[in-house]
């Protein structure tokens, strides 16, 4: 029997294809301490929400240090901007009207309200709840537990292996950094996710708009609307 693997940083209240990820891999390893990006593609501290209408980027301030690099484990909430409050009413404001918006915000407020100060642990936790809330129940196991150093691929394929798994499931971005014959020569077998978001009503667009936070879908669908929009849109 094969053990599929998913490996992923622990990203600030993600899109639909991060939990087909967890859906879809018999253990899920949160990569904690890898460093944090300060620019670029950085989904540890933001994600996109529809804010009047438009995609628009939200999130929450950081302590960084004044020279050098930090891990995600090792980063931590700007806890002098009250940014969950900020958070909060930029939800109410322009999901307030949305159907399922009750619902949604019994699961999604305490999360946000979360007093955790670190960014890896308040993330997975948010990640945690509500992939049970969908029904979810894949292990998540924090990459910074195994101590592996390797670099790269090779480190990859070494956590692949340290929670036993001969599948690695690699997400739709990873083809361009990825060596497969890294993870062939250890016996691992490589599968493309190949996550396909299906279009559901958002409440103020005329045309769907995809790659928004979970919490757009909880808004205008629910929970049991976003369960079937996860396991509708797997390859």
């Amino acid at each position: 029997m094969t053990r599929t693997i998913a490996i992923h940083q622990p990203n600030f209240f993600p899109w639909l294809g991060y939990f087909d990820k967890i859906a879809r891999s018999d253990a899920f390893v949160v990569l904690d301490d890898v460093q944090h990006q300060k620019s670029g593609s950085n989904w540890t501290t933001r994600v996109q929400l529809l804010l009047g209408g438009q995609p628009r980027w939200a999130g929450a301030p950081v302590r960084r240090p004044a020279h050098g690099t930090v891990r995600i484990d090792e980063l931590r909430w700007d806890e002098s901007q009250p940014w969950r409050d900020k958070l909060l009413r930029s939800i109410a404001l322009n999901y307030g009207r949305c159907a399922r918006y009750e619902q949604a915000m019994e699961l999604i407020e305490p999360l946000v309200r979360n007093p955790q100060p670190e960014v890896a642990a308040y993330n997975l936790q948010a990640v945690r709840t509500i992939a049970e809330a969908l029904g979810l129940r894949t292990p998540m196991v924090p990459a910074s537990s195994f101590g592996i150093g390797h670099a790269s691929n090779e480190r990859l394929a070494s956590l692949v292996q340290a929670v036993g798994g001969d599948v690695y499931l690699a997400g739709g971005g990873a083809q361009g950094y990825q060596d497969a014959a890294v993870f062939q020569s250890r016996g691992i077998r490589v599968l493309a996710q190949g996550f396909r978001q299906r279009p559901y009503a958002q409440r103020g667009v005329s045309a769907f708009v995809p790659g928004l936070s979970v919490i757009d879908a909880l808004m205008n669908v629910g929970v049991e609307g976003t369960r079937s929009l996860l396991f509708e849109g797997a390859a």
